[in-house]
């Protein structure tokens, strides 16, 4: 009898928020960060239907009465934050059988019930790059998601772009992370160069011989996935999304870049104080990490909090990943708050977690910023964005709540604790609220 009210509180929660989502719904009162302006101190986001409607002050303003009033005096609202690059979902791209395998799909390795897309929620993230790992020279290509809540396919997060095709990049690293000293795998950093130079250059003569066949099917090369997918990184559909740390491996994939003339984002980067000018004049944004405990890996010794900083100051853009779990999604928005700490400016640091992110997914005119016609995804917090002492309130995602920390079970991931991270459990389940936080 209690699972069938579980299942009937859940059926009528969600016909509640697809009613909701019909309604114009306007949150007053908060001091607004949109990002791309000044923050206003009392002020209102107007949202209908997944959209944002208006946004503005609040003083004087009268809705209509079919407006869903929300007080949030007292709060703060921006735009929710973008992660750049997560491997929340249990993702898992190429394997041992090479070191370059474009033609993996992380799309075919993720787990959209894993209890990480809570995690990221109560980050305040609704969206995110999910990228294989980086133990490869190209370990496959990236997903970019929006973090829906209810999830039950992976097809339920896949965001699309104008031509109807979901929207992913492709990941490459280089450093010690690909060097082996076994089969056909690089025992140096100038030979990992090499073999991605050799690879884009076969994908060049197989583009050629594409253009070359025209429309005669017969003159088509035989089809091969890994070269289709280089081809897409040659003609700019697909961003090269690069893990990099020491000063002369950045200075590498510039150099490739500077060849064959992809889109890049650098990752990581934990030399860039060392080669700011290099990266910003070479036009590339940067997706940094700034870890309160190095380690790991020699190549990070010289990591700086300073990289932020270095690179605003050298004009180039800037914004933060989580690399879930190097950085747990939870906590995503310190990123920001080491970055001021060492120099960088504030409103560079909130753009950086914002529509920096929006831009190296190419969904700047959807997310990132709170503009009218762009997608309602936003965040609603207790306190100043920078603050330790500020939590996520709630994440808002497409007009529909995915996170509220004042019930038990969103609570409970935010903090952690005995059941948080159950992935036999599904998230919409009723919450006991029994000693031990269990879900029945």
């Amino acid at each position: 009898m209690k699972r069938y009210l579980c299942v009937l509180s859940v059926l009528v929660l969600l016909a509640a928020t697809a009613i909701a989502q019909e309604m114009r719904t306007a949150f007053v009162g908060a001091k607004i960060i949109p990002i791309v302006g000044q923050p206003i101190e009392n002020g209102y986001l107007l949202i209908h239907k997944g959209k944002i409607v208006e946004i503005g002050d609040a003083t004087g303003r009268v809705f209509t009465a079919d407006t869903i009033i929300v007080d949030v005096k007292g709060k703060v609202i921006m735009p929710g934050l973008v992660d750049t690059h997560s491997h929340i979902g249990e993702v898992a791209g190429a394997d041992g059988s090479g070191p370059i395998q474009p033609e993996v799909r992380t799309l075919d390795s993720i787990n959209v019930r894993s209890s990480g897309f809570q995690r990221a929620q109560s980050g305040g993230i609704t969206v995110a790059n999910i990228m294989p790992g980086s133990g490869h020279l190209d370990s496959g290509q990236t997903l970019y998601v929006k973090l829906r809540d209810g999830a039950n396919k992976i097809d339920d997060v896949l965001i699309f772009d104008a031509d109807g095709d979901y929207m992913g990049g492709i990941k490459f690293a280089n450093g010690t992370n690909s060097i082996r000293s076994s089969g056909s795998w690089p025992g140096t950093r100038a030979k990992s160069a090499a073999l991605v130079r050799e690879r884009f250059i076969k994908a060049q003569e197989y583009k050629a011989k594409i253009e070359k066949a025209g429309d005669d099917e017969s003159k088509m090369p035989p089809r091969d996935l890994g070269l289709e997918t280089l081809v897409e990184v040659l003609d700019g559909k697909r961003v090269v999304h690069h893990h990099t740390h020491r000063h002369d491996d950045i200075l590498t994939v510039l150099r490739l870049q500077k060849e064959f003339g992809f889109r890049l984002v650098l990752h990581h980067v934990s030399e860039a104080w060392k080669v700011a000018d290099e990266i910003a004049a070479a036009g590339v944004p940067s997706s940094l990490i700034l870890v309160d405990a190095p380690g790991g890996k020699l190549e990070t010794m010289d990591i700086r909090w300073v990289n932020g900083a270095a690179l605003e100051k050298a004009g180039a853009v800037v914004g933060f990943h989580t690399d879930d779990y190097i950085t747990d999604s939870r906590f995503f928005l310190r990123q920001a708050g080491f970055a001021v700490r060492a120099g960088m400016g504030r409103d560079a640091a909130l753009y950086g977690l914002t529509m920096a992110g929006a831009k190296m997914l190419d969904l700047e005119d959807r997310i990132g910023s709170l503009e009218a016609g762009k997608d309602a995804d936003f965040i609603i917090l207790s306190g100043d964005p920078l603050s330790v002492y500020t939590n996520v309130l709630q994440t808002w995602v497409d007009g529909g709540k995915v996170f509220d920390r004042s019930t038990a079970e969103d609570y409970l991931v935010a903090v952690g604790g005995y059941g948080a991270t159950n992935d036999r459990l599904v998230h919409i389940d009723c919450f006991d609220g029994d000693v031990g936080g269990q879900y029945e």
